[in-house]
């Protein structure tokens, strides 16, 4: 049975799941759906199409499935979706996807979305990602799973960040991310792998050289960029990790590729790897 505070307006359509628990002040809308155990601490706001899957905590003054800050926008009725034991932090704005989109913004299951973060319309984020403090993300930016979002960071719209990347906090992000990669700074350029997540997640010392000498490959040594593609591919055809970063460069994109910064040392600093 759910519990709702008496000072709560639940829309009489809205879909509230078992065990839901819904603190005061809060407002929900008529299309909304929680799913079980989805708790409201209080003062937040859900409207839209919008589903909150199982467990997913929301803390106060948080909005999810507004309407998206896009001017042509008129009313439709797109679509967000938050998944399982997600964790929105207080203030975070979440907006509902966009007609000039595909309509629906999607957070993944197991996610962080901390305090004042704002994720925009028919953005998609994969599971596991944390976006830290104060970040913003553009419209119809793709992050891939796994992925950390420094404090303060600003991801241009269309902007995609490949799985296990990591992006230092007050970063200005303008173009695609490889998987596995870091990037920071102010324009974003990558200064390496992002070496202790992958280590934590068990990656072998075979697995990690292979990432590395395509990194260098790709974003360090002279010549014409397509061919040193063509070359990793060759080195590397059997390699998972490295096509994972290979299809990924060579995707479509609005945006093109982040590019290397001056100082890679901090990938060189550790070869023990």
């Amino acid at each position: 049975m759910a519990e709702i505070h008496p000072t709560a307006a639940v829309a009489p359509s809205a879909v509230i799941g078992e065990g839901c628990r819904i603190g005061p002040a809060c407002v929900i809308g008529p299309h909304v759906e929680l799913g079980a155990g989805v708790e409201l601490i209080s003062h937040v706001v859900v409207d839209g199409h919008t589903r909150l899957g199982d467990g997913v905590r929301v803390f106060p003054f948080a909005t999810i499935g507004m309407a998206p800050q896009d001017l042509k926008y008129k009313g439709e009725p797109t679509r967000c979706e938050i998944g399982a034991r997600t964790l929105i932090r207080e203030h975070a704005t979440i907006h509902r996807g966009s007609v000039g989109g595909a309509g629906v913004t999607r957070v993944g299951a197991d996610c962080m979305i901390m305090a004042v973060a704002h994720v925009a319309h028919d953005c998609t984020l994969a599971d596991r990602v944390i976006i830290a403090n104060n970040v913003m993300l553009g419209g119809h930016v793709e992050i891939g799973d796994t992925v950390f979002v420094g404090g303060g960071t600003a991801i241009h719209q269309f902007v995609r960040i490949g799985r296990q990347a990591v992006i230092g906090g007050m970063s200005g992000v303008e173009a695609d991310v490889i998987p596995y990669g870091s990037a920071m700074g102010n324009r974003a350029r990558m200064i390496g792998l992002n070496l202790i997540g992958l280590k934590r997640r068990g990656f072998s010392r075979p697995q990690i050289h292979a990432l590395r000498g395509a990194f260098r490959l790709l974003f360090k040594e002279p010549g014409v960029f397509s061919e040193r593609l063509e070359e990793a591919e060759r080195r590397w055809a059997d390699d998972a990790q490295v096509g994972e970063i290979l299809a990924f460069i060579k995707a479509p994109s609005k945006r093109g590729l982040c590019k290397a910064g001056r100082d890679l040392g901090a990938d060189d600093a550790d070869d023990e790897a």
